[in-house]
């Protein structure tokens, strides 16, 4: 059952993912995949910092690149400026095309930062995160990753360190609506997760969570899979992450925030998004979710006894769980 919501334009992309789909932004995703290590380290800071870089003279990208400023004249030159003035003013002019509202809260919030509660900041970095989810959502790749859910043959869950807790939560949510879920990592580590893909096919779907900081051992595996002709399916912030380049599709989840490395909630909400979407997407999707909640309500605390469906179609009250017997102890 396909959505009746017309797919949003690009118009509606975050600021990163815009800028990335710029004409500026596809050159410099071109030296992340192919240039030198400089190259890459340089293209990747601007595909990440955006609005910074607008500010920052020569040295002080340099310096924040771990490169020369002879490397970052010869890199604004090879890409086809002047000199690193002239790549930055088109950073600016590219930027202010796509700039978003959800990019001025952010930088609203970083300019109240000296005035507001830690905690209460790290709301609000999550609160725009998950904004941004909303607003770049693109719902023509999410119904794309239903069906190809749906017919997959097994569907593997992948994600290390803080990502496997999100690997945790969908292969959860993905158990009653696929033909079988597995849970790559688990408690595991590199050498588990290797030996579940080994027979990973082209039937099957890899959907792989990975924030910053990346896991190198979960890029490699992830091509892998896609060398095996898997569909690969990557959860992760932005489209200078490696695993945007590996990916049959990708779903963005932006995770700034201004202690953490990455803030995991608009992840949270992008699973949460997906489950829904393939929970929904069919009519017997829509009867398994209602099984489901048949067979667990009986043994909710509080919760009143449900008429089950038994196989002839009647209803019955599930059998009461008998009470525990209590031994007395001798008087």
């Amino acid at each position: 059952m396909k959505s009746n919501q017309p797919a949003r334009p690009r118009d509606y992309a975050s600021p990163e993912v815009a800028f990335a789909e710029s004409s500026l932004g596809e050159i410099l995703l071109k030296v992340l995949s192919d240039g030198s290590v400089s190259n890459r380290a340089i293209a990747d800071y601007l595909l990440r910092n955006q609005v910074r870089v607008t500010a920052l003279g020569i040295e002080e990208l340099a310096e924040s690149c771990q490169v020369s400023t002879a490397t970052i004249s010869r890199f604004a030159r090879d890409i086809g400026f002047k000199n690193y003035s002239a790549m930055r003013n088109e950073v600016a002019a590219t930027l202010q095309s796509v700039l978003q509202p959800v990019d001025k809260l952010r930088h609203n919030i970083a300019r109240r930062a000296g005035a507001t509660a830690p905690a209460l900041e790290s709301l609000e970095y999550a609160a725009a995160n998950v904004k941004a989810c909303g607003q770049s959502l693109d719902l023509r790749e999410l119904e794309q990753i239903v069906t190809v859910l749906t017919g997959a043959r097994a569907v593997y869950v992948m994600g290390f360190g803080l990502s496997s807790q999100l690997a945790g939560m969908l292969s959860l949510h993905l158990q009653p609506f696929c033909q079988q879920v597995i849970e790559v990592a688990g408690q595991g580590g590199t050498e588990v997760a290797a030996g579940h893909l080994a027979n990973i096919t082209a039937r099957d779907v890899l959907v792989v969570i990975s924030f910053p900081r990346y896991s190198l051992d979960v890029i490699r595996l992830a091509e892998f899979a896609r060398q095996r002709d898997a569909t690969v399916v990557s959860i992760t912030d932005s489209p200078a992450s490696a695993l945007a380049k590996v990916a049959t599709h990708v779903l963005y989840a932006q995770s700034t925030h201004p202690v953490l490395p990455s803030s995991a909630s608009a992840a949270i909400a992008v699973i949460e998004a997906l489950v829904v979407s393939l929970m929904v997407s069919n009519k017997g999707n829509v009867a398994k979710a209602a099984r489901l909640t048949d067979a667990i309500s009986a043994w909710l605390y509080g919760a009143d006894p449900v008429f089950n469906s038994s196989t002839d179609g009647t209803r019955r009250r599930p059998s009461p769980r008998p009470k525990p017997h209590i031994k007395k102890p001798q008087e």
